[in-house]
Protein backbone atom coordinates (compact mmCIF):
# COMPACT_ATOMS: atom_id res chain seq x y z
CA UNK A 1 0.00 0.00 0.00
CA UNK A 2 1.59 3.19 -1.06
CA UNK A 3 1.27 6.44 0.76
CA UNK A 4 -1.25 7.90 -1.56
CA UNK A 5 -3.81 4.89 -0.69
CA UNK A 6 -3.41 5.31 3.47
CA UNK A 7 -3.90 9.29 2.86
CA UNK A 8 -7.02 8.81 0.63
CA UNK A 9 -8.55 7.01 3.77
CA UNK A 10 -7.51 8.75 6.54
CA UNK A 11 -8.95 11.97 4.68
CA UNK A 12 -12.01 10.01 3.80
CA UNK A 13 -12.42 8.99 7.55
CA UNK A 14 -11.88 13.06 8.43
CA UNK A 15 -14.02 14.29 5.83
CA UNK A 16 -17.43 11.88 6.73
CA UNK A 17 -16.19 13.19 10.12
CA UNK A 18 -16.49 16.46 9.62
CA UNK A 19 -19.92 15.71 7.35
CA UNK A 20 -21.10 14.76 10.59
CA UNK A 21 -20.22 17.43 12.82
CA UNK A 22 -21.76 20.36 10.59
CA UNK A 23 -25.10 18.40 9.82
CA UNK A 24 -25.32 18.85 13.86
CA UNK A 25 -23.98 21.82 13.82
CA UNK A 26 -26.33 22.85 11.22
CA UNK A 27 -29.22 22.03 12.84
CA UNK A 28 -28.68 23.32 15.83
CA UNK A 29 -28.88 26.57 13.97
CA UNK A 30 -31.62 26.06 12.25
CA UNK A 31 -33.75 24.29 14.47
CA UNK A 32 -32.58 25.31 18.08
CA UNK A 33 -35.83 24.16 20.51
CA UNK A 34 -36.34 21.28 18.54
CA UNK A 35 -32.39 20.33 19.13
CA UNK A 36 -32.98 21.24 22.81
CA UNK A 37 -36.09 19.27 22.89
CA UNK A 38 -34.35 16.23 21.55
CA UNK A 39 -31.38 16.66 23.99
CA UNK A 40 -33.80 16.66 26.88
CA UNK A 41 -35.50 13.27 25.77
CA UNK A 42 -31.47 12.17 25.39
CA UNK A 43 -31.21 13.29 29.17
CA UNK A 44 -34.23 11.85 30.42
CA UNK A 45 -35.13 8.66 28.45
CA UNK A 46 -32.50 7.47 26.12
CA UNK A 47 -33.27 3.69 26.09
CA UNK A 48 -36.84 4.76 25.05
CA UNK A 49 -35.39 7.16 22.30
CA UNK A 50 -33.64 4.06 20.94
CA UNK A 51 -36.92 1.86 21.01
CA UNK A 52 -38.69 4.46 19.38
CA UNK A 53 -36.28 5.01 17.05
CA UNK A 54 -35.98 0.89 16.59
CA UNK A 55 -39.96 0.90 15.97
CA UNK A 56 -39.93 3.77 13.31
CA UNK A 57 -36.65 3.15 11.45
CA UNK A 58 -37.46 -0.90 11.21
CA UNK A 59 -40.84 -0.86 9.23
CA UNK A 60 -39.70 2.81 7.51
CA UNK A 61 -36.12 0.75 6.21
CA UNK A 62 -37.51 -2.30 4.91
CA UNK A 63 -39.90 -0.84 3.32
CA UNK A 64 -37.63 2.17 1.44
CA UNK A 65 -35.50 -1.17 0.66
CA UNK A 66 -38.34 -3.06 -1.25
CA UNK A 67 -39.28 0.25 -3.03
CA UNK A 68 -35.57 0.50 -4.38
CA UNK A 69 -35.66 -2.96 -5.54
CA UNK A 70 -38.69 -2.27 -8.09
CA UNK A 71 -37.52 -1.85 -11.80
CA UNK A 72 -39.75 1.40 -11.85
CA UNK A 73 -37.73 4.57 -11.77
CA UNK A 74 -40.54 6.51 -10.22
CA UNK A 75 -40.78 3.72 -7.06
CA UNK A 76 -36.84 3.92 -6.76
CA UNK A 77 -36.79 7.39 -6.56
CA UNK A 78 -39.57 6.71 -3.66
CA UNK A 79 -37.73 4.68 -1.55
CA UNK A 80 -34.35 6.57 -1.73
CA UNK A 81 -36.42 9.25 -0.53
CA UNK A 82 -37.73 7.16 2.13
CA UNK A 83 -34.36 5.87 3.26
CA UNK A 84 -33.05 9.18 2.43
CA UNK A 85 -35.77 10.99 5.16
CA UNK A 86 -34.74 8.18 8.16
CA UNK A 87 -30.96 9.17 7.82
CA UNK A 88 -31.90 12.67 7.79
CA UNK A 89 -33.93 12.38 10.57
CA UNK A 90 -31.59 10.42 12.72
CA UNK A 91 -28.77 13.58 11.57
CA UNK A 92 -30.91 16.16 13.18
CA UNK A 93 -32.09 13.95 15.99
CA UNK A 94 -28.94 12.96 17.02
CA UNK A 95 -28.08 16.75 17.05
CA UNK A 96 -29.71 16.67 20.65
CA UNK A 97 -27.29 13.75 21.68
CA UNK A 98 -23.84 15.83 20.60
CA UNK A 99 -25.26 18.40 22.59
CA UNK A 100 -26.00 16.14 25.66
CA UNK A 101 -22.39 15.54 25.14
CA UNK A 102 -21.29 18.70 24.92
CA UNK A 103 -23.20 19.46 28.08
CA UNK A 104 -20.94 17.44 29.74
CA UNK A 105 -17.81 19.28 28.25
CA UNK A 106 -19.23 22.89 29.60
CA UNK A 107 -17.49 25.44 29.79
CA UNK A 108 -17.72 29.57 30.91
CA UNK A 109 -17.64 30.42 27.38
CA UNK A 110 -20.91 28.17 26.54
CA UNK A 111 -23.46 30.97 27.49
CA UNK A 112 -21.99 33.04 25.20
CA UNK A 113 -21.80 30.45 22.51
CA UNK A 114 -24.19 27.66 22.84
CA UNK A 115 -22.87 26.28 19.49
CA UNK A 116 -19.60 25.51 20.96
CA UNK A 117 -21.25 22.51 22.81
CA UNK A 118 -22.60 21.04 19.89
CA UNK A 119 -19.15 21.42 18.53
CA UNK A 120 -17.61 19.80 21.31
CA UNK A 121 -19.95 16.89 22.03
CA UNK A 122 -20.09 16.51 18.38
CA UNK A 123 -16.63 15.53 17.94
CA UNK A 124 -16.54 13.59 20.84
CA UNK A 125 -19.29 11.45 19.27
CA UNK A 126 -17.95 11.19 15.76
CA UNK A 127 -14.79 10.05 16.96
CA UNK A 128 -16.32 7.10 18.79
CA UNK A 129 -17.56 6.22 15.29
CA UNK A 130 -13.55 5.52 14.01
CA UNK A 131 -13.47 3.01 16.64
CA UNK A 132 -13.87 -0.74 14.40
CA UNK A 133 -16.03 -2.21 15.40
CA UNK A 134 -18.00 -1.11 17.86
CA UNK A 135 -18.06 2.27 15.96
CA UNK A 136 -19.02 1.25 13.67
CA UNK A 137 -21.35 -1.21 13.79
CA UNK A 138 -22.41 -0.38 17.47
CA UNK A 139 -22.30 3.24 18.34
CA UNK A 140 -22.89 4.77 15.13
CA UNK A 141 -26.28 2.97 13.97
CA UNK A 142 -27.40 3.44 17.76
CA UNK A 143 -26.85 7.30 17.50
CA UNK A 144 -29.04 7.56 13.72
CA UNK A 145 -31.63 5.07 15.50
CA UNK A 146 -31.95 6.75 18.75
CA UNK A 147 -31.78 10.28 16.22
CA UNK A 148 -34.78 9.43 14.35
CA UNK A 149 -36.35 8.36 18.05
CA UNK A 150 -35.66 11.33 19.20
CA UNK A 151 -36.66 13.20 16.40
CA UNK A 152 -40.12 11.63 16.63
CA UNK A 153 -40.23 11.91 20.17
CA UNK A 154 -39.41 16.28 19.49
CA UNK A 155 -42.07 16.46 16.73
CA UNK A 156 -44.22 15.01 18.82
CA UNK A 157 -43.16 17.51 22.29
CA UNK A 158 -43.14 20.54 19.80
CA UNK A 159 -47.26 20.40 20.18
CA UNK A 160 -46.95 20.75 24.09
CA UNK A 161 -47.25 24.35 24.43
CA UNK A 162 -44.83 24.42 27.14
CA UNK A 163 -42.56 22.88 25.53
CA UNK A 164 -42.88 25.59 23.05
CA UNK A 165 -42.72 28.66 25.30
CA UNK A 166 -39.62 26.97 26.96
CA UNK A 167 -37.85 27.33 23.40
CA UNK A 168 -39.12 30.42 22.81
CA UNK A 169 -37.42 31.90 25.94
CA UNK A 170 -34.34 29.96 24.98
CA UNK A 171 -33.96 31.59 21.57
CA UNK A 172 -35.19 34.82 23.14
CA UNK A 173 -31.87 34.55 25.85
CA UNK A 174 -29.42 33.84 22.67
Amino acid sequence: MIMADVFKIVFLILGTLIVFVSYWLASTALFPAFTDAARRKYQTHPLRMTFLGIAVVAPSALLGMVLLQSPNPAVKLLGAAVVSTLVLLGLIGSTGLSQRIGYGLSTLADDQQPWRRVLRGGSVLALTFVLPVIGWFVVFPWALVSGVGAAVASLRSGRDPAVALEGAANQAAV
